[in-house]
């Protein structure tokens, strides 16, 4: 299946179809090079929409690779939820997965070959007095002292720090370029450091890492990538994989492109501030709904398609844009609302009692789906004792307002126009139980005497009322863009979720996790893929409906 991420107006896919075109290139080849430290979240799923994308649609080829390079922050478990989190997209890499680590042999091989042609050397200058030396944005750096060593001196010193003779931060390795550059990242940057740690796939082996510049072009070049497509923070940087490109025999030139990474509303998605909510136990994990983890978004239950869709919708420029979270959300209402069931459940419930009904019970027999007949039918049962949400009853009627009031009548959603009555309350004034009356020949249909009831209210029958938890998912931010705040921690939304014990119709006992419903008049919601089950039920809101009147 060919899927186009881009339309003709996108930069990278029109120079992709330049390069193909004039011959630059007989097969694209894209890859994805996640750092195994953290989950993916939605900017990733943009990345990988793109890239995997690029590939499927030109029939060329996208790896999946592993920038395993700093042991420090990473874990085997990353690794497993980087490799579920793109197939549950909907993409295949080719070939086998890949890692940095697979190709240190020939990383270092390559750092000899730059200090054999005096343009890398062995450095002894602390972390502090580096960052000393580099000067700043307006003032250029200062040459290290250790710059001017001769070449087997540098040699000597470099297997010496591969055999762990030297503590972390005592020496690094430094490419040799231009001080006074205008460009920090020419500023005689880093190329391997020291750290004594264990590796998740090779333990002990090495001791010395290639920084992530180093061996990301390194790494590109030897698979043969033709397209190296980045975000725009990696914009400078370009100019360091060139470099390292020029001055190493390699036989294969990527070229890296940069675009505009993601930020959406009310969100954050930096893997050092995720881990912070984490630590700081603001969120419980990587997989919270209230995150836009791609695990979160699923666990909350949103879909691979709604994904795709909302990384096709907002496309790829070089312009850094403020995304809202609208966008994202119609996206997942455009793909519920055609294939998911409907059911009632009231999340606040207040008992409602039908004074002039006396049978025990009506059958009112309804569509799973108003546009899905296939989908099929249950049956309802119409009793004397039902439950209502609170929100939609007042003792006063308020304009706009097309709920149900004292002295005023609504539509029981598929069954008859009821009548509020009178109203019992407990000692603290708060209404305990609603009494009405209903019109008996107004089952779907209008009342004879041509009275005009506007509202449709959604109730549950005593007899099918089953308890549940119903957890309200709302922006985990009061601001729209925290990204902006350093203490963005304060600004934590303290309604970000919501939990109500509700209820919700019988039919949902057979509600599997993962299963996705429309709650009525709710919203859309899923049955918890971890804590639902059936002496239990949970079910997350993925998303809210827009009401057509307020309280």
């Amino acid at each position: 299946m060919k899927i186009n991420y881009f339309n003709k107006k996108n930069f990278i896919n029109q120079i992709i179809y330049k390069d193909l075109k004039i011959g630059n290139y007989k097969k694209i080849k894209t890859r994805f090079p996640p750092e195994p430290s953290g989950y993916l979240h939605i900017g990733h799923a943009k990345s990988i929409c793109l890239n995997f994308g690029i590939a499927n649609y030109y029939n060329g080829k996208c790896y999946l690779r592993l920038d395993d390079t700093n042991p420090k922050k990473e874990n085997i478990k990353y690794v497993h939820s980087i490799l579920k989190d793109i197939k549950w997209l909907g993409f295949k890499w080719n070939d086998k997965v890949k890692y940095s680590s697979d190709y240190f042999d020939r990383i270092y091989l390559y750092a000899i070959e730059l200090i054999q042609k005096g343009l890398a050397y062995v450095d002894e200058l602390s972390d502090q007095e580096l960052k000393k030396y580099r000067g700043t944005l307006k003032t250029g750096g200062i040459e290290s002292p250790y710059r001017n060593r001769k070449i087997n001196e540098n040699l000597n010193l470099f297997q010496r720090m591969k055999q762990g003779y030297y503590q972390e931060g005592e020496m690094c390795l430094r490419a040799k370029i231009d001080m006074s550059s205008p460009f920090m990242i020419m500023r005689d940057p880093v190329l391997y450091r020291i750290k004594h740690v264990t590796h998740q796939k090779l333990h002990r082996k090495w001791c010395i890492y290639p920084m992530y510049d180093f061996a990301h072009c390194i790494s590109d070049a030897i698979e043969g990538i033709t397209h190296s497509i980045c975000t725009l923070e990696f914009q400078d940087n370009r100019r360091l994989y060139n470099w390292i490109l020029k001055n190493i025999t390699v036989n294969s030139y990527p070229k890296q492109y940069e675009y505009a990474r993601l930020n959406i509303e009310y969100t954050i998605l930096s893997k050092r501030k995720l881990n912070l909510l984490i630590k700081n136990k603001v969120v419980k994990n990587w997989d919270d709904p209230r995150l836009l983890t791609i695990s979160g978004l699923r666990r909350r239950g949103y879909t691979a398609n709604s994904i795709r869709q909302f990384c096709n919708i907002i496309g790829v420029s070089k312009q850094n844009s403020l995304i809202n979270m609208e966008t994202l959300e119609s996206c997942i209402r455009n793909d519920l609302d055609k294939n998911t069931p409907r059911v009632m459940a009231v999340l606040n419930p207040v008992k409602l009692v039908i004074e002039n009904m006396f049978k025990t019970k009506k059958i009112i027999s309804v569509y799973n789906h108003p546009n899905q007949p296939k989908m099929g039918i249950r049956c309802l049962q119409f009793t004397r004792e039902l439950y209502i949400d609170r929100n939609d009853f007042s003792e006063k009627k308020y304009q706009n307002y097309y709920g149900l009031f004292l002295g005023g009548e609504v539509r029981l959603r598929y069954s008859y126009i009821i009548r509020a009555n009178y109203i019992e309350k407990d000692k603290n004034g708060n209404i305990t139980t609603i009494y009405c009356t209903y019109d008996k020949n107004t089952l779907n249909r209008k009342p004879f005497d041509g009275r005009v009831v506007k509202g449709v209210i959604h109730w549950i029958s005593q007899l099918d009322a089953v308890k549940a938890e119903i957890r309200l998912y709302n922006r985990l931010f009061s601001v729209s863009n925290p990204e902006k705040f350093k203490n963005f921690s304060s600004l934590i939304n303290p309604n970000s979720l919501i939990i109500r014990q509700g209820l919700v119709e019988r039919s949902l006992l057979k509600s599997k996790k993962g299963n996705k419903f429309q709650f009525e008049r709710e919203g859309y919601f899923c049955a918890d893929i971890y804590d639902h089950r059936k002496n239990h039920l949970v079910f997350n809101r993925i998303v809210s409906l827009k009401k057509k009147w307020k309280k």
